[in-house]
Parts: C-alpha cells; sequence; structure tokens
C-alpha cells in the first residue's frame, strides 16, 4: 500500500535539503534509530542550494523543505539551526551558517566568532555562554508539515578542539560537559545535541502521523 511515507506502510523514505555528508548520515543513523525503516538520502545533484532569506529558523527549514518536496514529489526533511551566543547580543543567530559571508565555511565562522568574542573581552565560560537551537521539519508531496525543536545551553571555547562533528562543534561545550560536541562520539552527541533533541521530537511527530 503505497503511503506518503515510502513504499509502504513501514518505511518511510526522506530527502534531505542537505547535500553535506557528515548532517545527512548523522540524521540518517538517528532518525534510523528512532523510526525503524526510515531512511534519509541527501539531495540529488540536480537540486541546487536553496536560498535561506528567511528571518527564522523554522522559516529557513521550510524554505529548504517545500524546494526539494516540489523538486523530487517526495518527503523532504531540512533543519535548520542557530547559535545564539550571550554577549553578542544573539548573532550569529539565524545567519549561523553564513555568519563570515554567504560563501563562509566552519573554519572562517569559527575565526569570526572568537575574533569578536574577543573583542568584546568575553573570556570567562559565563561571558562565552550560548545556545544552540535547531528546528527540524518535514514536508510531504501533499503539503502536509511536521517541525520539532531542540536546543541545548553551553559556552564557547577559546579555540577548537577535537576533529568530529561540523560546524561549530569544535568551539561548543555544553554546560557540564568537560567535551566540546567534536569531541565526543557520535552517541553521545546525539544524547544531548539540539539537532539530537529536534529529531527526537520530530520522529515523535512522524509516529504520530502514522498512529503507531
Amino acid at each position: 500500500m503505497a503511503t506518503p511515507f515510502g513504499v509502504d506502510a513501514t518505511s518511510i523514505r526522506l530527502v534531505m535539503a542537505s547535500a553535506n555528508a557528515h548532517k545527512v548520515a548523522e540524521i540518517n543513523d538517528l532518525l534510523g534509530t528512532l523510526l525503524p525503516g526510515c531512511v534519509v538520502v541527501a539531495r540529488p545533484p540536480s537540486v541546487g542550494e536553496v536560498i535561506e532569506d528567511a528571518d527564522t529558523l523554522i522559516g529557513n527549514a521550510r524554505l529548504k523543505a517545500l524546494a526539494i518536496a516540489s523538486a523530487t514529489n517526495c518527503a523532504a526533511v531540512a533543519d535548520d539551526t542557530g547559535l545564539f551566543v550571550d554577549a553578542l547580543n544573539g548573532l550569529p543567530g539565524v545567519h549561523t551558517a553564513r555568519y563570515a559571508g554567504p560563501d563562509a565555511d566552519s573554519a572562517s565562522n569559527i575565526t569570526l566568532l572568537l575574533s569578536e568574542l574577543k573583542r568584546v573581552g568575553a573570556e570567562t565560560e559565563t561571558q562565552r555562554r550560548a545556545t544552540f537551537r535547531t528546528v527540524s521539519l518535514v514536508v510531504f508531496p501533499d503539503g502536509t508539515e511536521l517541525s520539532g525543536e531542540g536546543e541545548v545551553a553551553g559556552s564557547i571555547g577559546a579555540q577548537p578542539s577535537g576533529d568530529g562533528g561540523f560546524g561549530y562543534d569544535s568551539v561548543f561545550r555544553p554546560l557540564g560537559s568537560p567535551k566540546t560536541f567534536a569531541e565526543m562520539t557520535l552517541a553521545e552527541k546525539q544524547a544531548i545535541s539540539h539537532r539530537g533533541r529536534a529529531f527526537v521530537a520530530l520522529a515523535e511527530r512522524l509516529r504520530e502521523h502514522r498512529g503507531l
């Protein structure tokens, strides 16, 4: 029996708006564990980057998911994450992925972040407090939307530490943890991360939508 999720009622195939292999693998592992039968694949190479010009996290997630659902006629999943740093009045916030410019990579974003914290004199852990927030969202070809949210508080380290993860993981240390996200195993990170929590919430919505 065909369903909006995939081939039959026990499978869910979601096309992810991201082409980031690390992110796709992380979300595939997470949702596959929470929802056996769920498979997340990267967006097709023929589908380009979506311009993220909304002023909210959920707005950007919706732009990406709608574009992928429209291009592939498949259920699409997207997320948007913001790093909100207290000492920088909430920056980089919704512009987290493009903090150092439209073509910024993780290294340039981190360099700018550490430079800005130094500029404002934020030296102690308390002065470098920050919160990661993620919104996850699935859009089906019929326009149905399901979403989840998650956040985690922490602080920004003085320098990068760790080789795992992506984005700002090497400088973000969750409160109460001796490790940055980049120093954690994937399982350790997913258990407490903003993205993990957002996708746990999304998995619950998907489960409810399936009547499980």
